[in-house]
């Protein structure tokens, strides 16, 4: 693969170690094929930031997330980067374990951090190290940890979808089957949700079923990861299954399809290009290179139903 940067450049901007990228691009052999796309993706993100490279900032972007999520963020990322009248490079990394990607930023130039992460005492501590200013998305950190906080509070989207099926389940009776569901954002669906009985599961097919067969009563489904509904849907069509309620989040382009066939109730949405032109600016003042008061900006969440879909391009 022909290219004109350095074996250290790459490494940086895909967040891997210099062996693991000269193995890549010499055909080596021995990584998976994840890490040859996130090379690839490496390279692609430093042409189309050559032109500035030589001067631009630096804004590394951690998330310990789904990849359908992360690849949602990359999208509104280089949007609103090509909008932002300073020279800036960003790299992206996607990761199951925060605390290692987050000693690589340490260990790079970097001028700024972006990070979603669970609030532990780990994740704080290591952003501490950094010395850099850092902009927590969704969850958040001590503020002495960070300059700002953008994004949705995982609680409260939990909650709103609570209030959605309670709402539109009515006085019927029934269950949740609630999907993927893990800390904040099932702890605030839960709250609002006492008197009902919820089944939880991953979004696996096979288990996902055995739970429909095992499960006659479950009338609603609150689905808190960020992909696989479609399959949700399948499952209990091949159960001979329907249901009354479903609530999803993350208005990608799967969700829109299931929204328009109305095989989705609601799906909570996210303004992320919001969101990241807010954490981007927050940076970018705290290094001195746009003006203006560094603050930080909590969104609220927006609810999309089959009647309110806004024009999308995926």
């Amino acid at each position: 693969m022909k290219h004109p940067y350095r074996i250290r450049e790459i490494a940086g901007q895909a967040g891997l170690s210099q062996a693991t990228v000269d193995r890549v691009l010499h055909s080596r052999g021995g990584v998976r094929d994840s890490t040859v796309r996130q090379v690839h993706q490496a390279i692609a993100d430093l042409d189309r930031q050559q032109s500035s490279s030589g001067r631009a900032l630096v804004i590394d972007v951690v998330l310990q997330t789904s990849r359908t999520y992360g690849a949602a963020v990359r999208v509104a990322l280089d949007a609103e980067i090509s909008e932002i009248p300073v020279a800036v490079r960003t790299r992206l990394h996607v990761t199951d374990e925060p605390i290692p990607a987050l000693d690589r930023v340490g260990r790079s130039r970097s001028h700024g951090l972006i990070v979603l992460a669970p609030p532990t005492q780990e994740v704080a501590d290591a952003v501490a190290r950094l010395g850099v200013p850092v902009v927590t998305l969704n969850a958040d950190l001590p503020a002495g940890k960070r300059i700002a906080h953008v994004g949705v509070d995982n609680f409260d989207s939990g909650a709103t979808a609570a209030y959605l099926v309670e709402r539109l389940l009515a006085d019927r009776a029934g269950d949740v089957l609630v999907i993927n569901g893990r800390g904040e954002r099932e702890q605030g669906f839960r709250s609002v949700l006492p008197a009902r009985r919820l089944v939880t599961t991953g979004s696996e097919d096979g288990p996902l079923r055995e739970i429909l067969a095992g499960n006659p009563s479950i009338r609603a489904v609150y689905s808190a990861g960020t992909c696989g509904n479609a399959a949700i849907v399948e499952a209990f069509a091949a159960e001979r299954r329907n249901y009354d309620v479903f609530v999803a989040h993350g208005l990608d382009e799967e969700n829109v399809s299931l929204l328009r066939a109305h095989q989705i109730s609601a799906v909570l949405h996210q303004d992320l290009r919001a969101d990241l032109r807010h954490a981007c600016q927050a940076i970018l003042r705290a290094q001195g290179a746009m003006p203006g008061p560094i603050r930080s900006h909590p969104s609220a969440v927006q609810v999309i139903t089959p009647f309110n879909v806004p024009p999308a391009e995926f």
